[in-house]
């Protein structure tokens, strides 16, 4: 490490700030459970230009069976505000897993955003007023060993009747990666949107392990894919 850096100081005129601490919006503490990370100070940030650091917090950030359209309620005055909001939500999502489905809906109506898409954000700041420190923990003991779990619904979209695939990825107990996307195409039945999913998350999961493999960590076993069938 010293000779990279002794290296790097030699051809570039940069400076050694320690061990990080903050950077882009991302707090990070070290401890000797591991490296937590998280967005506390930006989600606070998000709360106080919302003018909701005083709401009543809620307990989940999208009502279960809340299906959005694109026609359905008035169009917003001001589209940019909108727009503005989700945009810094999609970012919040680095370290927030919780969020990740709720946002990507709502990114799908910066177009032509509604009151009950304006309505749908604002239940995630609430939810976000109730969990402002929520972060990923990277272990400090893990044997690095690759396990991912996935889902899907079917045909959830009332718009296109598209399924959306969800999946997390661990190395050992650390999140490493995750998504919530819409499937390319229609699935005809629930089984075919699981096994949609499945595939998506295999092309993940051969891709980290490569990944790993250049980083001199392979990975012997197969790697266990959890499935809700």
């Amino acid at each position: 490490m010293e000779r990279l850096k002794k290296f790097l100081l030699n051809r570039f005129r940069i400076k050694d700030l320690g061990d990080l601490k903050y950077f882009l919006g991302i707090e990070f503490s070290r401890s000797k459970k591991g490296i937590f990370m998280s967005q506390r100070k930006y989600a606070l940030d998000i709360l106080q230009d919302s003018e909701l650091l005083g709401a009543c917090p809620d307990k989940f950030p999208m009502e279960q069976n809340l299906k959005l359209t694109p026609t359905d309620g008035e169009l917003l005055n001001d589209p940019t505000k909108y727009r503005r909001l989700v945009g810094r939500l999609i970012y919040l999502t680095v370290t927030r897993l919780d969020i990740v489905y709720p946002v990507r809906t709502l990114s799908q109506f910066m177009h032509q955003p509604r009151r009950p898409h304006w309505d749908a954000a604002i239940r995630v700041l609430k939810y976000l007023k109730g969990t402002p420190g929520q972060g990923l923990l990277f272990s400090a003991t893990n044997n690095l060993t690759l396990k991912a779990s996935c889902d899907s619904d079917w045909g959830g979209c009332r718009a296109t009747r598209r399924s959306v695939t969800g999946y997390c990825i661990f190395l050992r107990n650390s999140l490493i990666s995750w998504k919530s996307k819409k499937q390319t195409n229609v699935s005809r039945s629930s089984a075919e949107a699981e096994y949609r999913a499945m595939a998506n998350t295999c092309l993940e999961l051969t891709w980290l392990r490569f990944i790993l493999q250049d980083l001199k960590v392979p990975q012997i076993a197969p790697a266990p894919l959890f499935c809700d069938n």
